[in-house]
């Protein structure tokens, strides 16, 4: 027994030195020293044992408890020591701040254009991203045999139904529960089978605007393009606009704006010295798409237009690549 109270005063105070917290050592206290610590039960066995051995047990585990207090003490020291050693927590300095979040350039662009068209009395509309054929063509006067339908160009769905390759389906449904006038503006996400490059991603965003009513003429949709082109780009911004092709628009158009190079570049990435951008396309609705949507063609007229978000984002901020749109990455996002 005097040889197992040795062992224990020896593991107590080796565990007590490679403790590292004011908690732990606490716990070691009580496992060695405590009421039903294997020391304390030899203690108290030391009155059962013959005259003889008692003086002996009783000197050898007086010395143990006291090395494993003395051992206890001085880490206690050496922890507090140490405690106050360490730097201080000063309460008064500031806190840190925390991260604050960019909004996207995309988020942006959008919260512009709603302000613009706002102002010139347009609402805004929404409406579903997975759509279903006569929405995203037969409303929109886009025969069975057109190429737009192809599955090569267009995401189908199983079951039934499509991803919206345009976000011309919300003026559709609006038209078919609203009637005239109609000033709308839809923006959203649409989807395209492309191939994915520095111009082309198979999920984008657009705008467009729908105006119907009494006496709408192309000279309105001119008028709101060309204001739309100036708060958006800048006040000396010129509006081109030349024959084009939509089954939904008669007469169509696509529009330039002038190039933020004031035509000034001839080596200009971004014009490639015409000094003219591509923007989009425009157009007076098609009588078939008023007739299939319950509106009289013989009494109303209207304009639509439409435009890339992504490529509106591009060219403000000299961005080379659609693909960094949906990276995620914040130090692009912080960069605006």
């Amino acid at each position: 027994m005097l040889e197992e109270v040795r062992q224990l005063a020896s593991v107590a105070v080796a565990e007590i030195e490679a403790v590292q917290d004011d908690k732990a050592l606490e716990a070691l206290r009580v496992h060695h020293l405590g009421r039903k610590s294997r020391l304390r039960q030899i203690a108290r066995q030391i009155g059962h044992l013959p005259a003889a051995q008692r003086p002996a047990l009783g000197e050898a585990t007086g010395r143990a408890q006291q090395a494993i207090q003395q051992a206890l003490d001085d880490k206690a020291l050496a922890l507090r020591q140490l405690a106050e050693a360490a730097p201080a927590l000063d309460v008064t300095l500031p806190g840190r701040r925390p991260l604050l979040g960019y909004a996207h350039p995309l988020s942006q662009l959008t919260d512009e254009l709603i302000s613009i068209f706002q102002g010139m009395g347009f609402d805004v509309a929404d409406g579903p991203e997975a759509e279903d054929e006569y929405h995203n063509f037969d409303a929109l006067n886009t025969p069975a045999d057109h190429p737009a339908r192809d599955l090569h160009d267009t995401f189908y769905l199983e079951g039934g139904g499509l991803m919206r390759t345009h976000t011309s389906t919300v003026q559709i449904r609006v038209m078919e529960q609203t009637p005239p006038p109609v000033r709308i503006i839809s923006l959203g996400r649409c989807y395209r089978k492309e191939t994915v490059d520095a111009t082309h991603h198979f999920a984008f965003h657009q705008i467009e605007g729908l105006y119907v009513d009494r006496g709408v003429s192309f000279a309105d949709l001119k008028g709101t393009i060309e204001a739309m082109g100036r708060q958006l780009m800048g006040a000396e911004t010129q509006v081109r606009f030349r024959p084009h092709f939509f089954p939904f628009t008669e007469p169509s158009v696509e529009y330039d704006f002038t190039c933020i190079c004031k035509r000034q570049r001839a080596n200009c990435s971004i014009c490639k010295g015409t000094g003219w951008i591509e923007i989009a396309g425009a157009g007076m609705v098609d009588p078939a798409v008023f007739t299939a949507v319950g509106y009289d063609p013989n009494e109303y007229t209207g304009f639509a237009f439409g435009m890339g978000l992504e490529r509106i984002a591009m060219i403000r901020h000299g961005i080379d690549d659609v693909r960094r749109f949906l990276e995620n990455d914040l130090r692009f996002i912080r960069q605006f």
